[in-house]
């Protein structure tokens, strides 16, 4: 446990401030699912008394569907990537780190508002099972699924900086993205493995000079336009 801890601080150091606020947001997004999601309400009648009006409600687990499980997925996803990019995991994902952050939290929030459109029923047949012997009428949201959508947001906004700020990965594994070198194990990556992370400038390309064209010969008979001084006859 002693040993466990400073892995643990220094791992956490190694993330940008990007990464540790789509942590935060991720680890909240798992623990709204427990939030109320969905709101249900019907009437019982029974022989000889007045219909009673019945609500229930529901969080993410209670009501699962595709939706559901692919929030659940979007927010582990993002867990383990932060969760790899902490132990200095090198591997390159299309777009970069801010892309995929981007994207996760884009998708959490438009499966979000599909929802809105599309609301599980709330009979036998439906995704939420009704409590009883009732007919449960009909199915609303409840606040904890708009906690989920900002929570989305802030998922998007983290890769949105991320992006901006052009966070370099790690080159190799092991290899710590804040220094300007390149640490780490030379052999965890194929291909070139480059020796410095600080970018070099371009080298100017270099004009050939040209050569000298020779002058031609004066052709025979030429007139001469240049004066020559002659020797003038003696009287």
């Amino acid at each position: 446990m002693s040993t466990a801890a400073p892995r643990v601080r220094g791992a956490w150091e190694t993330l940008y401030s990007e990464q540790k606020l789509a942590i935060a947001a991720s680890i909240g997004l798992l623990l709204s699912m427990l939030l109320p999601w969905y709101q249900q309400s019907g009437y019982v009648t029974r022989p000889g008394q007045p219909p009673t009006e019945l609500s229930a409600s529901l969080n993410a687990f209670q009501s699962w569907g595709f939706i559901e499980a692919s929030i659940l997925l979007v927010a582990l996803g993002v867990l383990v990537l932060c969760a790899a990019r902490a132990d200095r995991r090198a591997f390159h994902l299309p777009g970069g780190d801010g892309i995929v952050l981007m994207a996760a939290g884009g998708w959490v929030m438009f499966l979000i508002f599909y929802r809105q459109l599309d609301r599980p029923t709330g009979n036998d047949s439906g995704v939420l099972r009704p409590l009883g012997s009732p007919s449960w009428g009909t199915v609303g949201v409840d606040w904890g699924i708009f906690v989920a959508f900002l929570l989305g947001a802030v998922i998007v906004y983290a890769g949105w900086r991320m992006q901006s700020h052009h966070r370099p990965e790690p080159l190799l594994d092991g290899d710590n993205p804040h220094t300007p070198t390149v640490e780490g194990d030379p052999t965890s990556v194929a291909g070139t493995v480059p020796l410095d992370r600080t970018p070099t400038p371009p080298t100017p390309a270099v004009r050939p000079r040209a050569k000298p064209q020779p002058t031609p010969p004066p052709l025979q008979g030429q007139l001469s336009f240049e004066e020559t001084d002659t020797p003038k006859a003696s009287d």
